[in-house]
């Protein structure tokens, strides 16, 4: 008598496998968690650049927050409100030395700076980018980036620091009412 299994045996536990794993891919949506994932780097970039320049800001003498970028040259941000805004949109100069997209010398430091680089958006593109607002050039800003997922848009301001009611935007700074 010989051993093994049949063909249709092997075809059943086939079809059982695949409909599991089609039941798992829908179940956890691997391009849900992408987008959550990529959402929760844009939230710690925020925060990372947030408590960079607040840093920078209580530890100069002679505070320069930066310079406004030109606007005509500039891609639109968060919800189209970033045009008065240095962007990183696209943008790969990510120097702390004052010449990186946010224009904040963070290297002039004596401890040297508290981030190695500026970061960027994962995505980096015209719909996902950072933006970086120091309006009349006063010693306050806001940072502001698209989400893309839905786990971390609100329309209300729950965590204190999200600067309005932009369903799909996160902002974080000294002054939440610039983008």
């Amino acid at each position: 008598m010989a051993k093994g299994f049949t063909l249709v045996e092997l075809l059943i536990v086939i079809g059982i496998l695949a409909v599991l794993s089609a039941a798992v891919v829908v179940v956890l949506n691997p391009a849900a968690l992408l987008a959550q994932s990529r959402d929760t780097t844009r939230i710690s970039d925020l925060n990372s650049i947030h408590s960079a320049l607040a840093l920078y800001s209580v530890s100069t003498t002679t505070v320069d927050m930066g310079d406004e970028a030109d606007s005509s040259s500039l891609l639109d941000g968060v919800n189209g409100d970033c045009n008065d805004a240095l962007t990183a949109a696209g943008e790969t100069n990510r120097d702390v030395a004052g010449t990186g997209w946010i224009e904040v010398p963070l290297s002039h430091l004596s401890g040297g700076s508290p981030i190695p680089a500026y970061p960027i958006d994962p995505t980096n593109n015209a719909d996902y980018h950072y933006c970086y607002n120091n309006e009349d050039d006063d010693d306050s800003w806001e940072i502001s980036a698209n989400l893309e997922s839905a786990k971390y848009m609100t329309t209300e301001d729950l965590d204190g620091t999200d600067g309005g009611d932009q369903v799909n935007a996160y902002e974080v700074g000294t002054n939440l009412t610039r983008l």
